[in-house]
């Protein structure tokens, strides 16, 4: 009784006007999810790339799993937040503390320590959280590790769960060898892949979302593939300063069919 008393509050608590605004862009396919890092908890940074995306317009920012982040980038800024984690318990104290959604995936960081998350621990990862954060929109990331055909199975069991966001992924594991433009679609083309074929099933029934190697350049195939948004990391937060960051936020914007707000367009008056 409880936890199910902790789980309504949290609900409650959820920021609803957030989850709105994260939503309705991906009825409008122009979705852009601007990602801080799983693992960066530096608050300086957390802070410069999150006040980049609000400015360029981005549709919302995911960032790490903990209440003072949260806290911080919601002092700074109304764009909505969406958290990343891989357990599970992490979400309610971030949704308490202002979080506008929650994010299973992200597993890059995992990856580089040789961590590899099977479909039946992303399904058991997934329950925990709904039971945990029920009615605060969750996005799931299909792990590319996975076969095609089982990031398809996948997906399907997710969307039958009722989640209402599947983000791909597999930039970190391609090897381009062609430079410039080139480069950039060979990059972004595991994620794609898996974009077209899990849209193709699941596509009517729940979001798709592109991340992984995505680029102002690539944005436009990731909707042609069926993607109703795109995440973007190190294309952003790899960048030295603000004002950098802000200019590739609006790259994005554009490249996706997207007008850019009244933030952008005060900071270039």
């Amino acid at each position: 009784l409880l936890c199910a008393l902790a789980a309504q509050s949290v609900a409650a608590r959820a920021g609803l006007g957030g989850a709105s605004r994260i939503l309705t862009p991906f009825q409008q396919r122009r979705a852009l999810k601007v990602i801080s890092g799983l693992m960066n908890f530096d608050r300086e940074s957390v802070a410069r790339v999150c006040k980049a995306a609000a400015a360029g317009g981005a549709t919302f920012v995911d960032i790490a799993c903990d209440p003072e982040l949260v806290q911080m980038v919601r002092a700074q800024s109304d764009i909505p937040i969406c958290v990343s984690a891989v357990e599970a318990h992490r979400f309610p104290a971030a949704v308490e503390a202002g979080a506008d959604m929650v994010e299973v995936g992200n597993y890059d960081y995992f990856y580089t320590q040789g961590i590899e998350f099977s479909a039946d621990e992303v399904l058991s990862i997934t329950r925990e959280t709904m039971a945990l954060v029920p009615g605060v929109p969750i996005s799931v990331t299909v792990p590319h590790k996975l076969p095609l055909d089982q990031q398809v199975a996948l997906a399907e069991e997710l969307v039958g769960m009722g989640v209402p966001i599947i983000q791909t992924e597999g930039g970190t594991s391609s090897r381009p060898v062609g430079a410039g433009v080139l480069g950039m679609i060979e990059k972004a083309s595991p994620s794609l892949a898996a974009t077209y074929e899990i849209s193709r099933c699941v596509g009517d029934q729940a979001f798709v979302m592109s991340a992984s190697g995505i680029t102002d350049v690539t944005a436009p195939l990731a909707i042609a593939s069926g993607a109703a948004g795109i995440g973007v990391g190190s294309a952003i937060n790899k960048l030295d300063d603000e004002v950098a960051m802000t200019i590739a936020v609006r790259r994005l914007v554009e490249a996706l069919g997207a007008p850019v707000g009244d933030r952008a367009a005060q900071l270039s008056a």
